[in-house]
């Protein structure tokens, strides 16, 4: 779907970078995008700009990107962007504007009540390039009658507590595994990544070298691909993305679910899920280095280093991620990147009572990446998923991961050069 909106506003001239009472905002099709769109005459006449909306899906938005950045392209002002996905590598090719002194000098804007952890994400080299505008964090979804059935009070609280209930729950109820989570080699990598920091491990050492054969990180490797091998689905696949492994969770076919909390209404809602009266959410369990969740930005917002009107596309931002539209996205089921938002009360009005508190033990210990933060995302996910995968066929993960090691720090390598 792409639509071009040229909303009328007080301060004329006509559209196009010949104008700059014009912004050109490029945005991709989400909830977030349709309730801005919603707003913006208001944000038209506070300001007596025009906006312009390009919405595109997300395979039509990264094609626009890689061709109209790689030509430095001026018609572009506002990018709507994965800062995981295209992140480092827009940056790292200074297609994004700086916008450290423009976000740290507007009081009104509070740049401090964004959360630490997807602000680093949108961050490079210590400049502020991006702003977060759409989080998610993992939590637990298990199902309270399951718990209850197995003589359970209380969801895991740690990861052993997790494995000790799983195999529980699936040893009382045939047919029912304990755990069910992603094993497609990219795929899981989002899902694991909260193990492998709760075991303590990462990705990348602070040297900026791969840390995947650490201790810690073969540990969670062996965990994950363990706790599937063992008490997850019969004959479970090695190529299951999110929407498979929710699908065997909703059909009541698993006791424990990790996954990201912006899916939960496909648990709860009764026309997508046989058990949405038994689904509760608990924070994610703590390992050896605690409960360390990601607490990752899905979308933010940046300027376009060509655009000749970085000014107005700012005061765009500065509206559009500003406290009054954050709150009210976080209203409309849209998990928001501001510190505000989740403690007011009207922000978490509308999730579920479980769900809003096990989101604030990942605002409070989360971390700000699911994946490596490198600029060819899709190639590293690659390399560092494949352990998961041996894992959960039987192979050796220790062994795995220092050949994931060795093949990811020639990557990292290469990627410096």
């Amino acid at each position: 779907m792409t639509t071009a909106l040229a909303l009328s506003a007080c301060g004329g001239g006509g559209s196009g970078s010949g104008d700059s009472n014009t912004v050109r905002v490029t945005l991709v099709n989400h909830v977030w995008t349709e309730n801005v769109r919603a707003a913006l005459p208001e944000f038209e006449q506070q300001t007596g700009l025009k906006v312009e909306v390009t919405q595109l899906g997300e395979d039509q938005l990264s094609d626009q990107y890689n061709v109209k950045l790689n030509a430095g392209s001026d018609d572009l002002d506002v990018m709507m962007y994965r800062p995981l996905q295209e992140g480092q590598l827009f940056a790292k090719n200074r297609y994004l504007a700086d916008l450290t002194d423009k976000a740290n000098g507007s009081s009104e804007f509070d740049f401090a009540d964004f959360q630490e952890a997807p602000v680093g994400a949108t961050t490079y080299e210590d400049k502020v390039v991006g702003i977060p505008i759409i989080t998610e964090q993992q939590v637990l979804y298990y199902r309270k009658d399951l718990l209850e059935k197995s003589g359970f009070s209380a969801p895991p609280a740690t990861l052993d507590e997790l494995k000790t209930q799983a195999a529980k729950i699936e040893a009382d109820n045939s047919g029912v595994a304990g755990f069910v989570a992603r094993t497609g080699k990219a795929a899981a990598v989002t899902q694991f990544s909260s193990f492998l920091y709760s075991f303590g491990g990462d990705f990348v050492d602070a040297s900026g070298n791969s840390a995947v054969n650490s201790a810690a990180a073969k540990q969670a490797y062996a965990y994950y691909g363990g706790l599937l091998r063992d008490h997850g689905p019969n004959n479970v696949s090695t190529d299951m993305s999110w929407s498979e492994a929710m699908a065997i969770f909703t059909q009541g076919q698993a006791a424990f679910y990790p996954e990201a909390n912006s899916l939960y209404k496909n648990a709860t809602d009764p026309s997508k899920s046989r058990v949405a009266e038994n689904v509760g959410f608990a924070p994610f369990p703590a390992g050896p280095a605690g409960s360390k969740p990601y607490n990752i930005p899905s979308w933010g917002l940046a300027v376009n280093e060509s655009s000749p009107n970085k000014d107005n596309a700012w005061k765009f931002i500065e509206w559009a991620a500003g406290k009054t539209q954050a709150l009210e996205q976080q209203k409309s089921g849209v998990p928001g990147a501001r510190t505000s938002v989740w403690e007011n009360p009207e922000g978490t009005s509308t999730y579920p009572e479980d769900m809003a508190d096990a989101i604030t033990v990942s605002l409070a210990n989360g971390v700000g990446h699911d994946r490596p933060l490198v600029e060819r995302v899709a190639q590293a996910r690659e390399i560092v998923g494949q352990p998961i995968v041996d894992a959960i066929t039987g192979r050796d993960a220790g062994a795995s991961a220092d050949t994931a090691h060795e093949a990811f720090q020639k990557f990292l390598d290469d990627e410096a050069r």
